[in-house]
């Protein structure tokens, strides 16, 4: 963890001196202060300002609030670096971290120590205005001022976070282990020696903190027990609130994400809950990089990435603090395979209708007929395999993982039929480049001799040599797509594997290729064939799953295409 930091360090200072700005004070100086908070809990507080400033003066401030006192040489080189080019530079620990003051439960007291924190700089006489800065949690620390910030607050820049924090746990009921298990371990208030992995599979996995770990940890209990959005503990409290607060907000907002982040299905809905007065004053960006903005396209070295953090944010608050200009309402999308940015005004993306592959079971083994047609075949036809929860298939490209950073994104993989769990479809030769936008969908008739489980689809291209890379993936089981009625085993029924958003430019000559499985680990839980709360059971056992093509039970792709 430390070389990985320092490596970001090295980034951030090299990606300051390429801002062609001139450094107005050389010299930095810092002041520490334990701030009180309105119930008296003191909180570690940095400032970072330059030497020379003319007494009496008020500069605009940068505020980040963060618990992660391990990226302390970070913050202390944005703040340098801030400070030289004429920005005050405000930096305070959560409650329960680094050196502040009392009990370290993460999202509760952030709304209330941000407000505290906001009305202290509302009145310093050399605060000129304030402008709110941060990624992932620290996004989340602004997220829930946003709809209560003071008059001075000008406008946040909040990246790689959303405000729906269901979006960014679950899908279709199965748990984003390598997100938030990893954070848990990582942050649980106490050091955690286990194994990560081990971790993951543990049942049931309810008591893995106790057993495991070596304490309860209460709110990640309610995470991993709480698998439905309509849950009392999504609907109330604190989470509901952070939902609620888009609508709310008036202020100009910098809202930046990635096709790769774990956290874009929840931005995405953010930005599109937010109120009119604020969205006429909104950027939306989203690039194509992990959650550290570094690039994971494996198989490209995109030379229009753009994907330096500092010089958007820099500029942003150069412009909303110190030129004091109101933003333009605009959202900005990197299209993967084209190397290239398009701009609009409005979101969604501008779509002119669907493009619907066909899966066909009925052709050889070898891949060389088309399993993927664009009409559905008038026969029908079927596909088996059978899934062990014991032996589920590794994650390889992904967009919802942060413990494995080094698998996510588009990489290469392996050859179709790799497992004999994992059925690959692929069609012929595309005649035109065409571009995806918006949600792409896996609609499947399936059957499956267990009382529930899971399904996953992978959606790849696969070029011209031969090599498949991953476009988007993810994951559906029986139980959310049946409305929570009780299913009957060996009945035909349909799921529907819903992707996130992409941008991606299918290259002429290239083909398709969706692989059906249902298992997709650590990216999410592990089903284990039976009914119920993941979280909650105790054993596994194999299910044997079909899938069907054709005749009165088409299972088809839905792509939805850019209108360029």
């Amino acid at each position: 963890m430390e070389d990985f930091f320092a490596k970001i360090v090295k980034a951030i200072e090299e990606d300051y001196e390429k801002l062609e700005w001139d450094i107005l004070y050389p010299e930095v100086l810092s002041k520490e202060i334990m701030l009180p908070m309105s119930d008296g809990v003191g909180l570690k507080t940095y400032i970072l300002y330059g030497k020379g400033v003319p007494e009496g003066s008020s500069l605009p401030v940068i505020l980040q609030r963060s618990p992660y006192a391990h990226a302390m040489d970070m913050y202390l080189m944005h703040g340098r670096n801030l400070a030289q080019r004429g920005f005050i530079y405000v930096l305070q620990f959560c409650r329960g971290t680094e050196q502040s003051e009392g009990q370290w439960e993460p999202n509760v007291n952030e709304r209330q120590d941000g407000l505290d924190t906001l009305n202290w700089l509302q009145n310093e006489p050399w605060v000129k205005n304030i402008g709110y800065w941060g990624n992932s949690y620290l996004a989340l620390t602004g997220w829930c001022l946003a709809d209560a910030v003071t008059s001075k607050v000008k406008g946040m820049y909040l990246g790689v976070y959303g405000t729906d924090r269901f979006t960014s746990a679950y899908s279709k009921g199965l748990f984003r282990h390598d997100v938030l298990t990893s954070w848990a371990m990582e942050n649980a208030g106490f050091p955690v020696e286990s194994d990560y992995l081990e971790s993951c599979r543990f049942m049931p996995h309810y008591e893995v903190d106790e057993c495991l770990w070596g304490q309860k940890i209460p709110w990640y209990r309610q995470w991993i027990t709480a698998t439905r959005e309509a849950d009392e503990y999504w609907q109330q409290g604190f989470w509901k609130m952070l939902k609620d607060i888009p609508s709310k907000v008036k202020i100009p907002l910098l809202i930046t994400d990635a096709w790769y982040d774990h956290h874009l299905g929840s931005a995405i809905k953010s930005y599109e809950t937010l109120g009119a007065e604020a969205l006429e004053n909104t950027t939306l960006v989203v690039g194509c990089w992990n959650h550290y903005s570094e690039n994971c396209i494996e198989w490209d070295e995109p030379k229009n990435l753009q994907n330096s953090e500092v010089s958007a944010m820099a500029e942003w608050f150069r412009m909303l603090l110190m030129e004091e200009q109101t933003p333009e309402r605009k959202v900005r999308t990197y299209i993967v395979g084209a190397d290239e940015w398009k701009e609009y005004t409005a979101w969604p993306m501008p779509t002119k209708g669907y493009k619907t592959l066909y899966l066909n079971a009925d052709a050889n083994t070898d891949f060389e007929e088309a399993f993927l047609l664009s009409e559905s075949p008038e026969a029908s036809s079927s596909a088996e395999f059978i899934y062990d929860p014991q032996n589920p298939v590794p994650s390889l490209g992904g967009e919802s993982m942060l413990h494995s950073i080094n698998k996510v994104g588009s990489m290469y993989q392996p050859e179709p039929g790799f497992r004999e769990d994992v059925l690959s479809f692929i069609s012929g030769p595309v005649e035109e480049a065409f571009t995806i936008a918006e949600k792409m969908r896996v609609h499947l008739q399936v059957s499956t001799d267990c009382d529930d489980t899971a399904f996953t689809a992978k959606i790849m291209e696969v070029r011209k040599d031969g090599t498949s890379v991953n476009i988007r993936s993810s994951i559906t089981t029986i139980a959310a797509d049946n409305s929570g009625e009780a299913h009957v085993p060996g009945s035909i029924m349909e799921v529907c594997v819903d992707m996130w958003d992409i941008a991606w430019k299918v290259q002429k000559g290239s083909r398709i290729r969706v692989d059906i499985s249902s298992s997709d680990f650590p990216q999410y839980s592990i089903h284990s064939n039976y009914a119920g709360v993941w979280s909650k059971q105790e054993k596994t056992r194999v299910a044997h799953q079909t899938v069907y093509c054709g005749g009165e039970y088409a299972s088809y792709l839905e792509i939805p295409l850019l209108d360029e």
